[in-house]
């Protein structure tokens, strides 16, 4: 059975302002213990994740896997990504409708923004931008990069 308290973890701490953050090991819950990145929330990502139904928040942070070897580049995964510009890095995880903007600080996971990917679609369709991938495209979009600087400039949890 699932404590309620650990459903509601997001909602609370955004609305209470709380540090929200996350120790889990590298390559995922299910990987040994070698390697821990903690996972830290900025206001902005928090409030984003709260937004999410309880149950769809469990399926999203459970799935968010951060390997090393991925963002190392050794590695390829269909779930994660790369959007970069001007030599800035951010990396992007897709899980169904959801995607996780995030970038490494000191070995921490740091959330700029949880996006819907229905509006991210339509961020595309009205940035009007071509061929590509969507990492591709959201590379060369300024209004994207804005969005994941007010992300960075917000105060964490």
């Amino acid at each position: 059975m699932v404590n309620p308290h650990v459903l509601n973890l997001w909602g609370t701490c955004a609305k209470f302002g709380m540090r929200v953050t996350l120790g889990l090991p590298a390559g995922g819950i299910s990987s040994t213990l070698k390697a821990m990145h903690q996972i830290v929330f900025n206001e902005i990502s928090a409030s984003e994740v709260s937004a999410i139904p309880t149950l769809e928040q469990l399926e999203l942070i459970s799935g968010f896997k951060v390997d090393q070897a991925f963002l190392d580049g050794e590695k390829e995964d269909p779930s994660f990504g790369v959007v970069e510009r001007d030599g800035k890095k951010i990396f992007r995880y897709r899980s169904k409708d959801y995607r996780i903007y995030f970038t490494m600080e000191g070995g921490a996971v740091v959330v700029q923004r949880v996006l819907h990917a229905d509006s991210l679609k339509d961020f595309l369709f009205r940035s009007g931008m071509g061929s590509g991938s969507e990492d591709q495209k959201l590379g060369n979009s300024r209004s994207f990069w804005k969005l994941i600087e007010a992300g960075e400039q917000a105060r964490r949890q």
